[in-house]
């Protein structure tokens, strides 16, 4: 059970913060289905820089880690300008940019991620190789039974993730931008009558979107496969959407969707381990997660609530 716990965190909480800055993009009115490539971009600029600074630093030093996380961050929040661009400047179809986000982010960490090995590393590889990420255990609390699983071999980044997601909820329900952004999901009319300009809320949303996207990526990457390529993230931004949808676009139940994906994907790894099934079963546990997002959409999609304005390119003279 424990080691079902500590496997199920890591790969919760990245999918996690991802979701949220799915939450505060839609809650604007903007349909974001660009998480994925956001990701993938992200950790793509925050890899980088960890390689490329790893040289300064002792082997186990965390911070080019740390340096990853920031620059992740930076990568994803500029990256998610093209998405801004195409729906509140040009008022493309907000779903179809999306798409062209991912597919943009994919082609393009995939050619500069052999072309940078190359040229400055001087490494044939469609890859950065990270480190893997140290681990912490609290004292004491994680004595408890079950529950200090929770606090055993903790990822320094899961502590951030936590810390982050309290003040992303804060800005939300808590702030006068929060409630803005809200309303710019459900009547955007309303703000613009309010004397607040839409566009640039909802700007605001996205670039937070791309900022903890990215976040979310390199904490993948370093917990998950201790290396960054085109393919390691592939389909991990999807799952942020259905969590995010399934937690009918509120950040605690969210919370709940992403900890059921994970403890679904760590539950059947160790279940092959425990049968000592051949190792081509934990390729087909990796479905696990999606199986389970298919049922709980096809059970619970009826009563999700969406933002009214959701997909709507606002039309400051249309009231």
């Amino acid at each position: 059970m424990d080691i079902i716990i500590i496997d199920g965190l890591s790969f919760a909480l990245p999918l996690f913060i991802m979701a949220i800055g799915g939450i505060y993009c839609e809650k604007s009115g903007v349909t974001m289905l660009a998480v994925e490539g956001l990701q993938g971009f992200g950790a793509f600029v925050g890899a980088f820089v960890a390689v490329a600074v790893s040289g300064a630093f002792s082997g186990n030093s965390p911070v080019p880690f740390y340096i990853a996380m920031v620059f992740a961050v930076a990568g994803g929040a500029v990256f998610a300008l093209i998405h801004a661009l195409l729906c509140l400047r040009f008022k493309a179809n907000q779903v179809i940019s999306g798409v062209v986000v991912n597919i943009m982010a994919m082609a393009m960490t995939a050619y500069l991620t052999k072309l940078l090995n190359r040229v400055i590393f001087g490494a044939a590889s469609d890859k950065f190789v990270l480190t893997v990420s140290s681990k912490i255990t609290i004292p004491v609390i994680s004595r408890i039974p079950v529950l200090g699983a929770v606090f055993t071999n903790l990822y320094p980044f899961e502590l951030v993730i936590v810390a982050v997601a309290f003040i992303a909820w804060f800005i939300m329900y808590r702030t006068r931008f929060g409630m803005h952004l809200r309303a710019c999901g459900d009547n955007p009319h309303a703000v613009d009558a309010a004397g607040r300009n839409v566009n640039k809320v909802r700007l605001s949303a996205i670039v937070i979107c791309g900022g903890l996207s990215g976040l979310g990526g390199i904490c993948f990457a370093y917990s998950i496969s201790a290396n960054f390529s085109s393919s390691i993230y592939v389909g991990y931004g999807y799952l942020a959407i259905a969590a995010l949808i399934f937690g009918n676009w509120r950040i605690l139940p969210t919370l709940g969707a992403c900890l059921l994906f994970g403890f679904a994907r760590s539950g059947g790894y160790r279940l092959v381990q425990v049968l000592q099934m051949p190792s081509s079963f934990q390729d087909l546990v990796m479905i696990l997660p999606y199986v389970l997002t298919l049922l709980l959409l096809v059970f619970f999609s009826r009563q999700n609530g969406a933002p009214r304005a959701l997909g709507e390119i606002y039309d400051k003279g249309a009231r």
